[in-house]
């Protein structure tokens, strides 16, 4: 083979990986399974989604909404489970090396970055590119949480149901549910007290009365 065939080949690899989704068949097959999951994507959607979807290992739940520009990777045999209406605004990425899950009814703001791994760095050998990715073990994100934007989770991190992290937040430890944090690292600031809500509401109820 050529030097210019191979460069052709090549190319048309890359293309291909990179721009499949741009494919006419393949957006409307991109369509098509979504519908079938109740669920609906704003164009365009980057990533190996269409795959995913049909090998079972990309779950989503009814009435979840992709806004433009969602990027979701999941090589080989990871996996993404993401639950019933959840929210991903515009550039969110999500990248499994095993399994990222995100909750029932989350809202993930534009720009949140999600993950279960990182790059290794630790082989002087090989440039970062060619050293893969190590995992801490899986990330989740629990039902009800609000991410703001720009927000990072690194992987082997939980965080609990109804939480809120603060924009350009960089979560590297667990979060308890009903917390609110954020900073670089994130940590909590305060609690959510519903108890407390629910006494202030039907306070002001009696004093409109």
């Amino acid at each position: 083979m050529s030097g210019g065939a191979a460069k052709a080949r090549l190319w048309a690899a890359k293309w291909r990986w990179y721009e499949r989704n741009s494919l006419p068949w393949n957006r409307m097959a991109i369509h098509r399974e979504f519908m079938r999951r109740e669920a609906f994507v704003r164009w365009p959607v980057h990533g190996n989604v269409l795959e995913a979807l049909r090998e079972g290992r990309l779950e989503i739940g009814p009435h979840t909404l992709m806004e433009p520009g969602v990027w979701m990777t999941m090589p080989g045999s990871a996996r993404v489970r993401i639950g019933e209406g959840t929210f991903l605004n515009m550039g969110v990425m999500v990248a499994a090396e095993r399994l990222v899950e995100i909750g029932d009814h989350c809202l993930l703001a534009n720009g949140c970055f999600v993950s279960d791994a990182s790059h290794r760095y630790d082989d002087p050998d090989k440039p970062i590119t060619w050293q893969g990715f190590q995992s801490r073990g899986p990330t989740r994100i629990g039902d009800n949480c609000w991410l703001g934007a720009n927000v990072v989770v690194t992987g082997g991190v939980t965080i609990g149901e109804r939480c809120v992290i603060g924009a350009n937040s960089v979560v590297t430890k667990d979060v308890e549910p009903f917390s609110v944090a954020a900073g670089v690292p994130a940590r909590v600031i305060r609690k959510i007290d519903y108890a407390s809500n629910s006494r202030s509401s039907e306070s002001s109820a009696g004093s409109i009365e």
